[in-house]
């Protein structure tokens, strides 16, 4: 396969976490998928070449200096958490991943759905979590918390790039689901004239890790609709590739 010049690129969390604790989101430039994969689709799930997935991961890995390959899930909306430390994880389908054990790289992909990352301040483990609404909704942030085993004041928490307010239109079922087990969170959603809302991710991920104890949090100003040079969007473009969140212990 062809390879092109550009190198893909990435952001990289802007947070208090220990020189060992290493992360980066991807960006959509830099791989060589087609149209409308282009260019550096991660998912393997979406249609696009076999071949030029693997080009791609294989350029990830190559330009962050991964130790390992990341363990890639099969995300199915929940609040399942894996643990890469433990024997038996089988085919890995859960939404969050953490691990304590350096070189082994967690990620979750994402094409508007909220990914969080997750860094114990001593190191001694890390995490990342998959936030579309209905896992945000039914706890796997929480979940992934709870498997971490971190007290929050020793947690800091980094909220990638998602859909934001102006672009995510839910319907009254969607913001029911939040109210239910948290009445204070109709503060993210606005009302629009066509009868639905405007739903705020970011702003739901800090009130559930707020709810937990003094997580660090940072993060949340980046929408993935709003900015198609840079990242791909299901709600926008319906058949996309998909970024990942990645991170690892050094």
């Amino acid at each position: 396969m062809s390879r092109a010049a550009a190198q893909p690129q990435f952001l990289v969390p802007e947070w208090d976490a220990p020189a060992s604790v290493r992360a980066a989101f991807t960006l959509r430039g830099g791989g060589v998928s087609r149209a409308p994969f282009d260019s550096l689709n991660l998912g393997a799930h979406v249609g696009d070449a076999p071949e030029a997935v693997a080009e791609n991961r294989r350029r990830v890995r190559e330009r962050l200096a991964l130790p390992a390959e990341p363990a890639w899930l099969e995300q199915v909306h929940g609040t399942r958490v894996a643990d890469l430390d433990a024997a038996g994880e089988g085919a890995r389908a859960a939404d969050a991943v953490i691990t304590r054990t350096a070189g082994t790289v967690c990620a979750i992909q994402v094409a508007d759905c909220m990914p969080v990352l997750f860094a114990a301040r001593d190191a001694c483990a890390v995490a990342v979590a998959h936030a579309g609404w209905r896992g945000l909704a039914a706890g796997v942030l929480e979940e992934t918390v709870a498997r971490l085993g971190v007290r929050p004041r020793e947690l800091l928490a980094w909220l990638g790039p998602a859909i934001s307010a102006r672009h995510f239109e839910v319907g009254e079922e969607v913001r029911t689901a939040f109210l239910e087990r948290d009445p204070g969170a109709g503060a993210a959603f606005s009302a629009n004239s066509r009868g639905r809302w405007q739903c705020d991710l970011a702003a739901l991920a800090r009130r559930r890790l707020a709810a937990l104890g003094p997580i660090a949090v940072s993060g949340g100003t980046w929408c993935t609709y709003g900015d198609p040079a840079r990242f791909f969007s299901f709600r926008r473009d319906r058949r996309c590739g998909r970024m990942a969140a990645l991170i690892w212990l050094a």
